[in-house]
């Protein structure tokens, strides 16, 4: 008997009746991990809270069974939950910053987990367990370490941390929700490595919840893929991405991008529809483009179609319809190596308070060229981003722009300089005022650095929404109405609407799904070369750098170790630095 079985589990809004997600079934074995893979609103976090015998407020669960163990979950009085949360089964959140308390000691939050759990253990006992589970994840366990606050340790230590806590009472069952997400590659290899290990070693059933595919392919045993509430196929993780299906499945495989090979990546027309917004019929055929006259009236059963392989599909009996293949790269614009660079950085020094973290920094951007910057979290990405448009002034260096020294602060430049400059920031979440309309966003930049009339500032705000591939009425509306990829889009039109000629891009795709990453990185090359854009674009992502860049630029701890053309960095790549985040960046087997 499997350790985990889900049974048509069945989770509405509370009062309304609309499912969020219906007939999920799943198991998972002692030692397995099992990811969970779809877009943002498929349900994945809303089936990954009922392991725990939750639902997030505002829904219930209507029906089904989660067993752990022989053991229905959902049957349980609340003591008992209280009792099975975090000791049977543990949850390992997002963001290990907010799951942690600022005001307690690293040390204090895992002893009061014995405190609750186990009382009777002792203080040697209870000591002796913490350390053995800080080894695991490859922390220190002197009691310096454990004095100190999560404030005081890296992102990837912190999400240590948050492991070594769901794993410190042996739970037989964890749920990850996106666990690495935002982290670089160097650090979420390590994540996935300690993950990995740990559910080996003790028999923990895992449930990993994630949009990035290329994290599961090199971590979980089975994938199950979610879409609009329901699973649309579930297999072996070799079975799905050598054989996938479903054209949903197929669709998110084409627009995960590869570090080994240069492809266009394909993003799936139109959004996943939100609970009591589903279609009739098969849930994916307004996007999906092997639909037949009968999806939209019948919605599918699963069919098997062999060992661990289950598909929702009507088509799934027929025809395999094997990997949607990647577009071809389409020509790009060349730039002109003769033209004197847009942007100049020279010797540039920056510092946090006293501590430096950047040394003697060079570059160049010319006009329609995009230079990727990539390395681990803290080798001065962002720091070098925000110098480039004065927001953190650096100690020594210049700045060029035309050929003309910039000022190292953003108030004391001209307008027409700001202008010309535009950061794209990477949350979509926090970057847009909640408190302003889409269309008040856009329209502030305008009236600071351009004299237009009402209806000249009402034709430009539509003109760049349709730039960025979203409906005018879209100014109407708030960002709380907006999803993440349409977020992101705005802040991009916020950028465009400036007419700028140099985009500093930092982060932005690192919070989207696969498909949402591949519509945005499609229009950020369309306004390179309809419009002579230059980007810098900052990521940790290298499989994205082969996409989007035409030259690479590598930062280790503030210097830079190697730079040029991405095909020669990312195929043969000289300093160790790189070699060792290539080698760190999850990857598709695809045959």
């Amino acid at each position: 008997m499997s350790l985990v079985e889900v049974q048509r589990l069945r989770v509405e809004l509370a009062g309304s009746g609309v499912d969020i997600v219906d007939e999920v079934s799943f198991t998972i074995d002692a030692g397995e991990v099992l990811g969970l893979v779809g877009e943002s609103g498929s349900g994945k976090t809303t089936v990954g809270l009922t392991l725990l015998g939750d639902a997030r407020r505002g829904a219930r669960i209507a029906a089904g069974k989660v067993l752990i163990d022989g053991e229905d979950v959902l049957a349980l009085a609340d003591e008992d939950l209280r009792s099975l949360r975090g000791n049977a089964v543990a949850y390992i959140p997002q963001d290990p910053s907010a799951a942690l308390n600022p005001a307690l000691s690293i040390g204090r939050q895992i002893e009061e987990l014995f405190e609750f759990h186990r009382p009777l253990a002792s203080a040697a006992e209870i000591g002796a367990r913490i350390r053995e589970t800080l080894e695991e994840v490859h922390l220190p366990t002197e009691p310096a370490f454990l004095r100190r606050y999560p404030h005081q340790l890296s992102g990837g230590q912190q999400q240590r941390i948050v492991i070594a806590m769901a794993f410190v009472l042996r739970p037989q069952v964890i749920v990850l929700d996106e666990p690495t997400t935002g982290l670089d590659v160097t650090t979420q290899a390590q994540v996935l490595r300690t993950v990995r290990d740990l559910c080996a070693i003790h028999r923990v059933a895992a449930l990993y919840v994630t949009h990035d595919l290329a994290v599961v392919g090199n971590l979980t045993h089975r994938i199950a893929v979610m879409y609009a509430g329901r699973l649309v196929e579930v297999g072996t993780t070799e079975q799905l991405f050598r054989e996938p299906t479903h054209p949903y499945t197929r669709r998110l495989i084409a627009a995960v991008p590869l570090v080994s090979e240069c492809r266009e990546l394909v993003a799936i027309p139109g959004q996943a529809p939100a609970p009591g917004a589903r279609p009739e019929g098969c849930s994916f055929h307004p996007r999906c483009e092997d639909a037949l006259p009968e999806c939209e009236r019948t919605v599918p059963e699963s069919v098997s179609l062999g060992p661990d392989h289950e598909v929702r599909c009507l088509r799934a009996s027929g025809r395999r319809l094997g990997v949607v293949a990647g577009g071809a790269l389409v020509d790009r614009l060349p730039r002109d190596d003769g033209a004197p660079p847009l942007l100049r950085v020279t010797q540039v020094d920056a510092f946090h308070g006293k501590r430096q973290i950047l040394y003697g920094v060079d570059l160049e951007l010319h006009p329609r060229e995009c230079l990727a910057v990539v390395g681990e979290s803290g080798s001065g990405k962002t720091t070098l981003a925000r110098c480039l448009v004065g927001l953190h002034p650096p100690r020594r260096g210049v700045v060029e722009f035309k050929g003309a020294p910039l000022s190292t602060k953003a108030r004391a430049r001209s307008a027409e300089e700001r202008r010309t400059m535009q950061y794209i920031f990477q949350s979509p979440y926090t970057s847009l005022n909640p408190r302003r309309s889409v269309g008040a966003i856009l329209r502030f930049p305008l009236d600071l650095f351009f004299s237009l009339s009402r209806a000249e500032t009402e034709t430009r705000v539509a003109e760049v929404l349709e730039r960025v591939t979203l409906s005018p009425r879209t100014a109407l509306q708030y960002p709380e109405q907006l999803s993440g990829g349409e977020r992101q889009r705005v802040a991009i039109a916020r950028a465009l609407v400036c007419r700028p000629e140099v985009l500093i891009c930092d982060e932005i795709t690192s919070a989207l799904d696969v498909s949402v990453q591949a519509s945005i990185v499609r229009l950020l090359r369309g306004l390179q070369d309809d419009e002579g854009l230059a980007l810098l674009f900052v990521t940790h992502n290298l499989a994205l750098v082969r996409t989007v860049a035409d030259r690479v630029l590598t930062l280790s701890q503030g210097r830079i170790v190697e730079v040029g053309r991405v095909a020669d960095v990312l195929d043969h790549p000289q300093d160790p630095y790189t070699q060792g985040l290539i080698a760190d960046t999850p990857t598709l087997a695809i045959g």
